[in-house]
């Protein structure tokens, strides 16, 4: 019999526990979380691309941060021109500040002219609103969305405001409000807006295309040359306005070249309006008419001035019938008076002309970097040895007067006279 083994003297080794494990990094993890997305990506794009580029869309628009509204550089509307004295309120401010071009402004603000003060608004969708002196308005509306309608809108607290239209998107609105009415205008139209609360007269103008007004349960079409007029508690009066003139001479950008500018009579003519009795012309030196440098009131179609300086001058003339009412200003044309120097000639030379159905082919020679104006056109295309050659905008037939006007670096101007006749 053997005896008793002693366990603390027992020579067999206790069982062990052995634990394996391999490590993983963070790194590892997100290698194989970012194969498993582009797994599952790439299996829904194959079977669903629809949604893949919604989704995508989406994505880009949050990190962009356009999901709902464009940007607030976009949807902002800014200043493209400033005259004179022109001040903004901000809406979160009681502190009038000078405006300028890189004032934006938002819903709520507020922007006011001086009396030789004048400023053109654009918003993001093209329509601009061009404020005359002594006017006060309030931004209403500025909403514009990523593939929606656009809706802008201005209250005129007081004073004159033009406002023009461009091509707008379906659903999209422009208006501008006076008192208790407003005024919804249609694509690619013109109005001009009048509030006087001392006179209690509020007026909307259309001068092309169209608007509708609303006050209340009133609801007014107005289309070119139509005044839809109120006073407050009146109902509103539609009634037809006088046409401005159409603006003949001088052509618009046309250089007017003479060797003693102040003793130049500059000549102005304008196709007459029917019923207008007399004129008024303005002249300016600035594009928004806040410098009246010459101003003659005529009963003819036509006016010599002289007396100006030589540089760029911009005029218009309204018509005034005998009922002593006036018409809307015409169109704004630009003129420049140049003074010629003795030693200033240029080369101008036009070597043929043909007539193209109803325009004019010039073709002709001036010198490398020179500037010419043909009945009012700039030139676009000037070959780098000075050759030309320009059409004509389409002729009426009969016989006409091509005036050609150039400008070389030196200073120095030439003026060339055709006469053409365009058959019927």
């Amino acid at each position: 019999m053997q005896p008793p083994v002693d366990p603390k003297h027992s020579s067999k080794t206790p069982p062990r526990v052995e634990v394996y494990w391999t490590a993983v990094t963070y790194k590892t993890v997100a290698i194989y979380l970012v194969l498993l997305g582009v797994i599952i990506f790439a299996g829904l794009y194959l079977l669903v691309p629809d949604w893949y580029s919604k989704a995508l869309a989406k994505v880009t628009n949050s990190v962009n941060g356009d999901g709902e509204t464009v940007s607030a550089n976009l949807t902002q509307a800014k200043f493209v021109n400033l005259d004179g004295k022109v001040q903004v309120k901000k809406v979160n401010s009681v502190t009038w500040v000078t405006a300028d071009y890189r004032t934006a402004l938002d819903k709520g603000d507020q922007v006011q002219t001086g009396s030789d003060g004048a400023a053109r608004i654009t918003f993001a969708d093209g329509t601009t609103y061009t404020m005359k002196p002594d006017a006060l308005v309030t931004v209403e509306e500025n909403t514009m969305g990523n593939n929606r309608p656009t809706s802008v809108a201005v209250r005129i607290q007081t004073g004159s405001v033009d406002l023009n239209t461009p091509n707008l998107s379906p659903g999209s609105k422009a208006a501008v409000s006076v008192e208790d009415a407003v005024a919804q205008l249609h694509q690619n139209s013109r109005a001009t807006v009048k509030n006087d609360p001392e006179t209690n007269e509020h007026e909307f103008v259309v001068t092309a295309g169209g608007a509708e007004v609303k006050r209340g349960p009133e609801q007014i079409e107005l289309t070119q040359w139509e005044k839809a007029s109120f006073q407050t508690g009146a109902p509103i009066q539609k009634s037809n306005v006088l046409a401005p003139p159409e603006l003949v001479a001088p052509l618009n950008l046309a250089p007017l070249i003479t060797e003693y500018p102040r003793n130049y009579d500059v000549h102005f003519e304008w196709k007459p309006v029917q019923g207008a009795v007399s004129y008024t012309l303005r002249v300016s030196t600035t594009a928004m008419f806040t410098k009246i440098v010459k101003e003659a009131k005529v009963s003819g179609p036509t006016a010599e001035i002289s007396g100006f300086d030589p540089g760029d001058y911009f005029w218009s003339v309204s018509a005034t019938n005998g009922k002593k009412e006036s018409s809307e200003v015409s169109e704004t044309r630009k003129f420049t008076l140049v003074a010629q120097g003795k030693t200033g000639e240029m080369l101008l030379q036009v070597d043929r002309w043909q007539i193209v159905g109803h325009a004019a082919e010039i073709v002709g020679r001036t010198e490398p970097g020179a500037a010419l104006i043909i009945n009012g056109q700039p030139v676009p295309n000037i070959a780098p040895d000075g050759t030309f050659r320009h059409f004509t905008e389409q002729l009426d037939p009969g016989q006409h007067t091509i005036v050609i006007v150039g400008q070389n670096r030196r200073g120095g101007t030439a003026k060339c006279e055709l006469s053409i006749v365009v058959p019927k």
